[in-house]
């Protein structure tokens, strides 16, 4: 999760500091970075489900007796998913507000 978490923010601030606020990216570069990091944070979620089905489909089977480990995997991989769920709830309603606004 915590490598999920680490691609939602990514090492750059969302808002500018004294250092990157000399740095001025163009809108198309911009665009570009928030769709990599948006692209590699379902990437991430969709592994961990991935990953989660195989050892449960593996242990179905009868291939891995670690019943721990499999458990670990589900949460992790519901986990991740229910904070991409909220992530998104969150932007929808931030997207709202700002066409409210009257300007």
């Amino acid at each position: 999760m915590s490598s999920f978490l680490n691609g939602v923010t990514g090492s750059r601030a969302v808002m500018p500091n004294s250092e990157t606020a000399k740095q001025t990216a163009s809108p198309n570069e911009a665009h570009q970075h928030f769709a990599n990091k948006l692209k590699s944070a379902i990437d991430q979620v969709n592994e961990a489900q991935v990953a989660s089905d195989k050892k449960t489909e593996a242990l179905a089977k009868g291939e891995i007796e670690d019943l721990h480990n499999v458990m670990i995997s589900a949460q992790k991989a519901s986990v991740t998913l229910e904070t991409s769920v909220q992530i998104q709830g969150k932007v929808t309603d931030a997207y709202n507000k700002i066409m409210r606004m009257q300007i």
